[in-house]
Parts: C-alpha cells; sequence; structure tokens
C-alpha cells in the first residue's frame, strides 16, 4: 500500500517542478525590476539629469554626470588642482561635523568698476 502512494507522488511530480520553475522565474523578474528602479542610471523612472559620486574622497573615485541620453565618467588622477580665483567665504567644522560656509563682506573699495 506505501509503495503504491509513492509512485502516484512521482506522476504528478513533473507538473508541480514546471509550477516551481515558474514560481523562480516570476521572482527573478521581479528582483530584476526592482533593481532596475533602484539604480539611477537605469530607471526609466529617474529624472533626465543625474550626478553619481563612487568611492568619494578615494584614489578610486568616480563621477558619473547623465545628462538626457548621454552619460560621462569621470575618474580622479590625484593631482591636487589648481587656479586662479579669490577667496570667497571661510569654512568653519562645527562639533556636530556639519559644516558653516561664511561669506567674506566686500567693502565698497575692494568691489572695484
Amino acid at each position: 500500500m506505501a509503495l503504491k502512494l509513492l509512485h502516484e507522488a512521482e506522476t504528478d511530480a513533473p507538473i508541480l517542478s514546471v509550477v516551481n520553475l515558474i514560481d523562480v522565474f516570476l521572482v527573478v523578474i521581479a528582483a530584476l525590476l526592482i533593481t532596475v528602479a533602484q539604480n539611477p542610471l537605469l530607471s526609466p523612472f529617474a529624472k533626465r539629469d543625474v550626478t553619481v559620486i563612487t568611492d568619494a574622497g578615494k584614489p578610486s573615485m568616480e563621477l558619473v554626470v547623465k545628462q538626457g541620453e548621454k552619460i560621462e565618467r569621470y575618474k580622479a588622477s590625484g593631482a591636487i588642482g589648481r587656479g586662479d580665483g579669490q577667496q570667497a567665504g571661510v569654512a568653519y567644522r562645527m562639533k556636530d561635523g556639519s559644516i558653516v560656509d561664511v561669506p567674506e563682506i566686500q567693502s565698497a573699495a575692494d568691489a572695484g568698476p
């Protein structure tokens, strides 16, 4: 009697395995949709212009800029930047870790024409 019950279960197994495969494919498709929705570069629902910084502050830092359909990648060279300019203010790091920028007040003589 017990052998007959085991034999009957084997005849239903192919149908159950097909149902299980469909369930697995549905889970994989759902995982892919969630991944695409959370990735700002791949998501069709994201804003048109996106900037992503990876490994911020490390030598391997990379900046990815998406403007419309155009995607550009910028890699850090490790060199210190230089340029012409004026000091625009003073930055202070507060005890809570935030940074406050205090702009300088220009006098009328410094403002120029």
